[in-house]
């Protein structure tokens, strides 16, 4: 065992109990955070605007903190861009993420320098978590892949602009970079399809032990591996391939498929990191969900998510909150987010400590007919349909079909898989998400709609329509969920 190695279990140890602190008392933690971030918002001109100095409560933070989204601070924003400082935060902040919005275009996300520093300890502390619980330090003397966007930074007004993977690569400690690949001039190639073939140059006849990115990519990698090198297997070309680290999207979908291309069950770490904070992590192996990272200087908020389109919704903090409620998650952060409504929708799965599993986006659920269905619904149906019927799915798109030509409307499930999909296995789809949502079960069983149809698409389909739409690789993902057609149409016209 080297040094290294043995230094990283010193270090987990050391980083494993301060973590077990905060998530033993998160009510506290979250009430520091609070008045963190009340003192720091009384002295922007945000605060001034609102009237922060008032604030002396939770409760009056619920009546004076807007709930917002990007649009509602995108004046702000600009006046950031222009070099004003202390608008959403005292002086400016270091970096903008930027990152792409549905309804807002490409936006910038402020980042300051505590920020960024939370970013890198929850990251961390998500490995440190690991070695300390297994044991298994080993990967730390080989090689490390991170697949993400470029790390070219530009800079306005002493701000430097970049992809938050591309801000991250710039504070990768020291003591990894020898270890780290790809190169930084392959790293900064700009063409995802040039960029993941010099990647697999690079690192096919490497030491690889740590492999880490955005699952869709990830087996884009892996398979071109298997491809240039001839092998069956990802172990056969990598045999102390141990530990693979993910985020972005939900792996379960990808297990079984992961599991074939590298030829056994490596461990893996699921981490949520996001452009307006690092919100959590996993951190064990025994137990589901990811625990809350109450040391990322966030507080956080929650509206039940049938509430989410009220004129005032209600506000929860983490002490109000309930198992098993879908709630969309709110953030006010040390980087300037003030009752930021980010997106995502998240259900708590434990409260001691308080562990969440990710289960979609506000904007993205079908309920053409009021049936109102999220993601987490369709992923588990198709996890368990793909199980019962031994099949490979990774990918996958629905849409609603509200006038087909004859028949009554029903849900269009685009799927990419090489398998042969049988008419059972779109009755046990259909099946699986009626046991998953009541509303669309009694919308199927009053003949309002018909079960659900499938469109077989070949392998590497969505990855076509993501170049088509100039998104293909980086932090990129494919809806699995809309209301509308636009992606549906484009492949029912190829």
């Amino acid at each position: 065992m080297s040094i290294k190695s043995i230094g990283a279990k010193i270090l987990a140890k050391r980083d494993v109990s301060i973590i077990k602190k905060w998530a033993g008392k998160p009510i506290e933690s979250q009430l520091k955070t609070y008045e963190f971030l009340r003192n720091q918002l009384a002295i922007t001109v945000f605060g001034e605007e609102i009237r922060a100095d008032e604030i002396r409560s939770k409760s009056d933070w619920k009546e004076a903190v807007p709930l917002g989204d990007y649009e509602a601070i995108r004046g702000h924003i600009e006046r950031i861009q222009n070099g004003e400082r202390n608008i959403l935060y005292p002086g400016l902040p270091a970096y903008f993420c930027k990152t792409s919005g549905t309804t807002s275009g490409t936006k910038y996300i402020p980042m300051t320098d505590h920020g960024i520093k939370a970013q890198i300890a929850a990251a961390r502390n998500s490995l440190l978590c690991y070695v300390n619980e297994t044991g298994n330090s080993q990967f730390v003397d080989g090689k490390m892949i991170f697949l993400q966007g470029s790390p070219e930074l530009i800079e306005k007004n002493g701000i430097s602009i970049g992809r938050l993977s591309g801000i991250v690569a710039h504070h990768v400690p020291n003591y990894l970079q020898r270890n780290r690949m790809p190169s930084w001039e392959t790293n900064n190639m700009q063409d995802w399809e040039k960029k993941i073939n010099a990647i697999v140059d690079e690192t096919i006849h490497l030491d690889m032990r740590l492999i880490s990115g955005i699952p869709p990519w990830v087996q884009m990698y892996f398979e071109r591996l298997l491809q240039k090198s001839g092998k069956k297997t990802v172990a056969e070309i990598f045999p102390n391939f141990t530990l693979f680290a993910h985020g972005g999207v939900n792996f379960d979908p990808y297990r079984a498929i992961f599991k074939e291309l590298i030829g056994h069950q490596v461990d893996s770490i699921e981490t949520y990191p996001a452009s307006e904070g690092f919100i959590a992590f996993q951190d064990t192996q025994h137990e589901d969900g990811l625990l809350l990272n109450l040391a990322g200087g966030i507080f956080y908020e929650f509206i039940p998510l049938d509430e989410i389109h009220n004129e005032k919704p209600s506000r929860l903090h983490l002490e109000e909150v309930e198992l098993n409620t879908q709630y969309a998650i709110v953030l006010n952060t040390s980087s300037g987010l003030w009752g930021y409504i980010i997106g995502d929708t998240v259900k708590f799965i434990s409260l001691t400590p308080f562990r969440i599993t990710v289960t979609g986006r506000v904007a993205h659920f079908i309920s053409a007919f009021g049936e109102h269905v999220i993601a987490d619904e369709v992923e588990q149906a198709m996890v368990e349909a793909s199980r019962k019927f031994g099949l490979n799915v990774c990918e996958f798109h629905v849409a609603p079909h509200v006038k087909p030509t004859e028949g009554l409307p029903y849900h269009e499930w685009f799927i990419e898989t090489e398998q042969a999909l049988s008419n059972d296995f779109a009755l046990g789809l259909d099946e699986e998400l009626r046991k998953r949502n009541s509303y669309y079960k009694d919308l199927i069983d009053g003949k309002v709609l018909q079960p659900l149809k499938i469109h077989q698409l070949k392998r590497g389909s969505f990855n076509l329509y993501m170049d088509s739409i100039g998104k293909l690789g980086g932090q990129n993902k494919l809806p699995r969920l809309a209301n509308d057609r636009k992606i549906a149409d484009y492949f029912e016209a190829v």
